[in-house]
């Protein structure tokens, strides 16, 4: 037996090898033991009657790279909540810091505390209409629930509010094989065009072929800006001269895409809010345009709204749904409110989804918006 514990590493009877996984080995050290303990003589050994399965190294460098990855991925996704806690500073420490430090001084919850509410949420770019509906589903939810402690109601806000943010479809769909197709509208001055620079810098790097479409044929170097961001993220981009016809770029767009074989056209256009007419029959054109192109595939129709601009960017929202088939929002600039009220009226009063919000002049700066991670971001 001195030679197969050698051999196997068994230090003793019962005591699992530190070489060994297999239980069938096991079990067949333990026979072994037995027929040595009747005969006390040495046993002969056939290697073919046993199976030794060796741990395979390979297997487990990668369980630890695995694990390790995992690891980064924790560490990765902490730190750009951590960052969007930061660029979100003047929100949390504004209206809502506003909101946590009210409700957390009141005694008692009456009637006047739910006026108190009314008043801060109306300052906070949430609107009449909206502050009343907040109002009165946390009344109703506070009763429902029995709280009793007025600390406890901002917990209770924090989800009420949360449950008029629209969660549904708040992703850019993007269907592979196919061309898909993006059309940014807003008015001028909301950061349009650098959002389509930044949406094309995070999709080129997500190894989609894009091509810009430079519609807004109207404003001063909008041509020569698009052109700009096309350089630095790696699209391409089809253009015209400025004053031309933005339909027909839109289609030279589209064309050029399907050429080239692109997985995403992102096209531009003006923001002429101030002659709704022209701007309703421009847009009504683009959109013929795309769907003659694609037919039944269905593509995304994003307004690009400034979140500094509190009510009026409501406003803007309400016209550009009514001229156009929007499938959701894009608010910019949400890093230098100390309101933020407006994410909650644009989601709630149009019904349509965030997808993306703007917390910085970066690339990166440009996320996707979550649900979740903004609530926890500006509540906590």
């Amino acid at each position: 037996m001195g030679f197969f514990n050698k051999l196997f590493g068994k230090k003793k009877v019962g005591e699992k090898s530190e070489n060994l996984e297999s239980i069938e080995i096991e079990e067949t050290l333990k026979k072994q033991d037995e027929i040595v303990e009747e005969d006390k003589s040495e046993v002969q050994i056939d290697p073919k009657s046993i199976v030794v399965k060796h741990k395979n190294e390979k297997d487990d460098d990668q369980r630890v790279e695995n694990k390790e990855n995992i690891v980064d991925e924790k560490e990765e996704k902490k730190g750009f909540f951590n960052s969007l806690k930061e660029k979100l500073f003047k929100s949390r420490e504004g209206l809502f810091g506003t909101l946590k430090s009210f409700i957390l001084g009141k005694n008692i919850i009456d009637d006047e505390m739910y006026e108190e509410l009314e008043d801060i949420l109306i300052q906070s770019d949430i609107g009449m209409d909206m502050t009343i509906k907040i109002v009165k589903e946390l009344e109703k939810e506070v009763k429902k629930r029995g709280v009793k402690e007025a600390k406890e109601v901002y917990t209770v806000l924090k989800e009420v509010m949360t449950g008029f943010l629209i969660t549904e479809n708040n992703k850019i769909y993007i269907e592979e094989g196919r061309l898909n197709v993006i059309l940014v509208v807003g008015v001028n001055g909301v950061g349009k065009t650098t959002t389509i620079g930044k949406l094309a810098s995070k999709y080129v790097k997500e190894g989609k072929k894009v091509i810009l479409g430079a519609g807004d044929t109207f404003r001063a170097a909008a041509i020569e800006q698009l052109e700009e961001w096309a350089k630095r993220s790696g699209a391409d981009i089809v253009k015209s001269t400025q004053g031309s016809d933005p339909g027909a770029v839109v289609f030279d767009t589209l064309v050029a895409a399907e050429s080239r074989k692109a997985d995403i056209a992102i096209i531009d256009t003006a923001g002429r809010l101030h002659n709704k007419n022209n701007l309703m029959k421009e847009l009504e054109k683009i959109h013929n345009i795309i769907k003659r192109k694609l037919g039944d595939h269905k593509y995304e129709s994003i307004l690009v709204i400034d979140g500094t601009t509190g009510q009026n960017a409501l406003t803007q929202a309400k016209v550009f749904n009514e001229v156009t088939e929007l499938t959701g929002f894009i608010i910019t600039k949400l890093d230098g409110t100390a309101k933020g009220g407006i994410v909650f009226s644009i989601s709630e009063e149009i019904r349509k989804p965030i997808k993306f919000i703007g917390v910085g002049e970066k690339i990166e700066d440009l996320r996707e918006f979550d649900t979740k991670e903004y609530i926890q971001a500006i509540f906590d």
